[in-house]
């Protein structure tokens, strides 16, 4: 077992306030249960020692300067935040990490914060993740990364990165695993009131449907079809007859529009319904499945775990709305005759 960890945890305006608390509350629950010389201690750096206001309005201030903050650290981590960062507000951030983060035995970031290391160079080569909104325009931005559009985190190396707001605290608490072992941060999450891991990765939280396109526009017209006729089955075939084409002039079409093949879209519909029922109703899975055209729960099931790493039935426990029961007005109550 090592010393006492310092952590550096970088924040700027318009940080998300769980990715600055969520990590540094794991960390703290951790001190807890370690031996005081074995503990974590979190510093935030940020350009200047004035308060930083979270997206939410919350100030925040920093522990030190980057100037301050000039040695090494056994973790270097960034915050993100609704904005993303571009080039030249990263311009002092990315020499401070280019200068101590490959001295960390680790650094990363929580969020979008994976944008400012990717503004240091730090991502190319790399694997990583971010919040499931903003994955796709990190490739884009980096395209010497390797980004897992559906990961809660991932590590590479030296490098760990987490996808949005609270997998922050999933990350910290695989951290703290890593340091002090699986017990540890299993007595963590408990005081949290979190899992230690989750089920599945990001896309069950995200919205699978891509916007529809020109309602007559031949893709247009095959979505709103399957969208209106779910339980009926459509080989390609079918759906190049609705829209009107061949079916090669419908496959490119779909992937170049919509990025996906018409057999992905017509699962991505499935699927999205199922989870709205999932969410909404009590309905058992035989029928969910039947109502959104899957061949049967088997299928649905095969179909969850592969796209979104769970079950339907790990998906209705973890995202149904809880029913409310209607009130009763006192004097609308039957006295007993």
């Amino acid at each position: 077992m090592a010393g006492r960890r310092e952590v550096a945890l970088l924040i700027h305006d318009g940080v998300q306030a769980l990715d600055v608390a969520g990590p540094l509350d794991v960390f703290a629950e951790a001190n807890g249960f370690l031996p005081p010389d074995h503990g974590y201690d979190c510093l935030l750096v940020a350009l200047d020692r004035r308060p930083m206001h979270a997206s939410n309005g919350m100030p925040i201030a920093p522990h030190l300067t980057f100037a301050e903050a000039e040695r090494r650290f056994h973790t270097v981590l960034v915050a993100g935040g609704p904005a993303l960062p571009d080039a030249p507000a990263c311009a002092a951030t990315s020499y401070w990490l280019q200068r101590w983060a490959a001295q960390a035995d680790r650094y990363g970031s929580v969020c979008t914060g994976a944008f400012t290391l990717g503004h240091a160079g730090l991502l190319d080569g790399r694997t990583a993740t971010t919040h499931w909104q903003n994955a796709a325009q990190l490739a884009a931005d980096f395209p010497a990364a390797h980004i897992e559009q559906d990961r809660i985190h991932a590590r590479d190396g030296a490098l760990v990165t987490s996808a949005g707001v609270t997998a922050g605290i999933d990350l910290a608490l695989a951290l703290v695993s890593e340091d002090h072992g699986e017990a540890l941060a299993l007595s963590c999450a408990r005081r949290l009131v979190v899992v230690t891991q989750r089920q599945g990765g990001q896309s069950q939280f995200s919205a699978l449907l891509l916007p529809h396109g020109d309602a007559e526009s031949p893709i247009g017209r095959v979505q709103a079809h399957v969208m209106a006729h779910l339980t009926e089955r459509f080989p390609v075939e079918r759906l190049a007859d609705i829209a009107g084409i061949s079916t090669r002039t419908l496959a490119r079409l779909f992937v170049q529009e919509l990025g996906q093949t018409p057999h992905d879209f017509v699962q991505s519909v499935r699927l999205d319904h199922a989870r709205n029922l999932l969410e909404a109703t009590d309905r058992p899975l035989k029928a969910v499945a039947f109502d959104c055209g899957f061949a049967g729960p088997e299928q649905m099931r095969a179909v969850f775990q592969r796209r979104l790493g769970l079950s339907p039935l790990r998906y209705r426990e973890s995202f149904q709305v809880p029913r409310q029961e209607p009130s009763i007005s006192p004097h609308k109550v039957r006295k007993p005759a």
